[in-house]
């Protein structure tokens, strides 16, 4: 997908979203209850990534984000932080053959210079196999940040006014959106956060303006087919108003 995607909040959506975001929250708890590593739990939770992927792909879901690791990550201890690089690794030389069978194609977004030159160019390899897969979009989001996605889109729209490509007055909601990580894909219908925290953690702030947040109990090695249909029939449950009146999204409905 290279479209021009509108920063505009919509009117109305259909029953299916068409953008999945999830936190894959709770593997180290995971780990825990049952005597583990924490990395017992990363390497579950691989497991659950499968599921969920095979299933959103099988519902018609255009998108799924998938918050792999965030920019606070590395405050976790060193071991389990150079564990999950390896654990990255891995399923980055074992994975993306199955998602490039499957018509899938993988983008990496988030700040790839903290990472090593060997994992930096497994990331480019695994997007340039799959860049033409047209099934479903996988994103997967690795030393990610709300905030540094909007910071790094709003410094390149202030080097293109230095250069004197834009003026301030042609800084709109828009430009700025063309400039973020993934600001040519649909918004993110449904955000789902497993494992029973209720926050976003620093996780695509600019686009969860307007997205449907579903909050699962289940820790996210345990988050599999069942619990991803459940997390879509109760988003199609939803009434999505986007700031309207039932009435005016009754018209509207009846209209399409």
């Amino acid at each position: 997908m290279t479209e021009s995607v509108s920063a505009e909040i919509p009117v109305a959506a259909g029953s299916q979203p068409r953008h999945v975001a999830i936190i894959m929250d709770g593997n180290n708890r995971w780990a825990k209850a049952r005597r583990l590593k924490g990395v017992a739990g990363h390497k579950a939770g691989v497991k659950a990534v499968r599921s969920v992927v095979e299933t959103c792909a099988r519902e018609g879901v255009e998108v799924l984000t998938l918050f792999a690791f965030s920019s606070e990550n590395w405050r976790r201890p060193e071991d389990e932080v150079s564990a999950l690089m390896r654990l990255f690794l891995f399923a980055l030389e074992r994975e993306v053959k199955k998602l490039h069978r499957n018509d899938i194609c993988l983008r990496i977004i988030g700040d790839r210079s903290a990472f090593s030159a060997n994992l930096q160019e497994h990331m480019n390899r695994a997007e340039e196999l799959t860049r033409d897969n047209t099934r479903m979009t996988l994103v997967i989001a690795a030393n990610y940040g709300g905030h540094w996605d909007i910071t790094q889109a709003s410094r390149k729209v202030a080097e293109k006014v230095r250069k004197g490509e834009l003026a301030p007055s042609d800084i709109t909601d828009d430009l700025i959106q063309q400039h973020l990580s993934i600001g040519d894909l649909p918004m993110p219908d449904l955000m789902i956060r497993t494992a029973g925290e209720q926050r976003i953690s620093n996780f695509m702030l600019w686009h969860l303006a307007y997205t449907e947040l579903y909050f699962s109990p289940v820790y996210w090695p345990d988050f599999r087919e069942q619990e991803m249909s459940q997390a879509l029939q109760a988003y199609a449950g939803r009434k999505r108003r986007f700031g309207q009146t039932d009435d005016q999204i009754a018209s509207v409905s009846s209209e399409q």
